[in-house]
């Protein structure tokens, strides 16, 4: 009854853990929320640039129309203004001899199609300016340069959302789990990462941090408390050809903040490995980071990944990306610990047994055997023998088993 009652508090406890925020989603998105900055708005306007290309398609489409049809308007009822100081629009008493300013502008309405024809260059030469006023001269010039200058801002920030870095890192996935088992004698966390592009990635640069709250000597809670998680492949560590999926390992040894963890209380822990990688990409040369995390209900202790590269009968290698997250179960150890205290008991095993005598020149020696006899049968006592061997050729030797009192 109790262990029923324990295994339902457990799993009540990893369920609750399972539904936590994290910090880093799946695909990379930083879960965080800033709060009590409006003092520090005028940065945000200050870096205006960064601001416009990282806001929303939805904003940036409409600042974009609002720009060039706000533009449009405004010049439209200065061209309206001047028009109207010169007695040009419908309805004003015009004396014979009258110059307009503006060509057939004579309301709001042709105003703002002049005012859009200007800045837009289309002309289409039923409105012109007479050259009589020089306000117009004036006016048109400056609309011309903010014109300019609004085609170059918007264009420049479209085709900069365009090319952004991160939409190269959507081509690079890392396995939906983590799982731990042993890889060459040792035991690591191991993590599979693909590039979905043919293209390669230079300096390549992967590594880890294992966020978890802590308490500290002196009382302080730290949130968040970040630990470094190294990573390598057979391949290296930096540099890495990346054309094929790579398999990541972590070498859970005592320096590892997985050493304490075991495979049952792995879903007990309250912690979040995020992953990342850094790299150029070949073809625009422009750097990206792809992050990715785990939380303990996302590592599997006690599997491994299935492989997912093949070699076709035309000789050609083949990737199979519907294993890419898939794994099975294999033998593993309880718990880092536990494993590295077998292997240096057995290690210390294998130190003995090869322990022998040194008789390099095999002569005759004498060894004092020391033999221990005890049980249930009776009549056996203690003995020490002593026994003389020979190790050269040709030598016969009469073996005496004497008992020694």
């Amino acid at each position: 009854m109790f262990q029923f009652i324990q295994k339902h508090i457990h799993s009540h406890l990893a369920e609750h853990r399972s539904k936590r925020t994290r910090l880093v989603t799946k695909d990379g998105h930083c879960n965080i929320k800033f709060g009590n900055i409006s003092y520090y708005n005028h940065a945000f306007l200050m870096d205006f640039w960064t601001t416009f290309v990282e806001i929303r398609w939805r904003f940036v489409l409409s600042y974009f129309a609002i720009a060039f049809i706000g533009s449009w308007f405004i010049f439209g009822l200065l061209w309206y203004s001047i028009a109207k100081s010169n007695g040009d629009l419908l309805g004003q008493s015009q004396k014979d001899g009258h110059i307009k300013c503006i060509e057939n502008v004579h309301g709001l309405t042709t105003a703002f199609l002049y005012s859009l024809e200007t800045q837009t260059t289309i002309g289409y030469g039923g409105r012109a300016l007479t050259g009589h006023c020089a306000s117009t001269l004036v006016l048109i010039i400056i609309q011309s340069l903010i014109g300019a200058i609004i085609n170059c801002f918007m264009c420049g920030l479209i085709l900069a959302k365009i090319s952004l870095p991160k939409k190269r890192a959507k081509t690079v996935m890392f396995s939906d789990t983590a799982a731990i088992c042993l890889k060459k004698g040792t035991l690591c966390l191991l993590i599979r990462v693909a590039n979905l592009r043919k293209t390669l990635l230079i300096g390549t640069q992967i590594y880890g941090k294992l966020l978890r709250t802590t308490v500290t000597q002196e009382g302080e809670t730290i949130i968040l408390d970040q630990v470094n998680i190294d990573f390598a492949v057979d391949a290296g560590k930096d540099n890495l050809f990346f054309v094929c999926p790579l398999m990541l390992y972590h070498i859970i040894d005592k320096s590892s903040p997985f050493f304490e963890m075991a495979a049952d209380t792995l879903l007990q822990q309250d912690f979040e490995l995020v992953v990342f990688l850094d790299g150029t990409a070949e073809s625009t040369s422009s750097t990206f980071q792809v992050r990715t995390s785990y939380t303990p209900q996302e590592i599997q202790w006690g599997y491994s990944f299935l492989p997912v590269i093949s070699r076709t009968k035309e000789g050609r290698y083949h990737v199979d990306f519907s294993k890419f997250s898939k794994t099975v179960q294999v033998s593993a150890p309880h718990c880092a610990h536990c494993f590295h205290s077998d292997s240096g008991h057995k290690h210390s095993q294998e130190i003995q047994e090869k322990q022998g005598i040194d008789n390099p020149g095999f002569e005759v020696i004498d060894i004092d055997v020391s033999k221990k006899v005890s049980g249930r049968c009776s009549g056996l006592q203690s003995a020490l023998f002593s026994i003389k061997i020979c190790f050269t050729p040709g030598c016969t030797v009469a073996q005496n088993a004497k008992p020694v009192t």
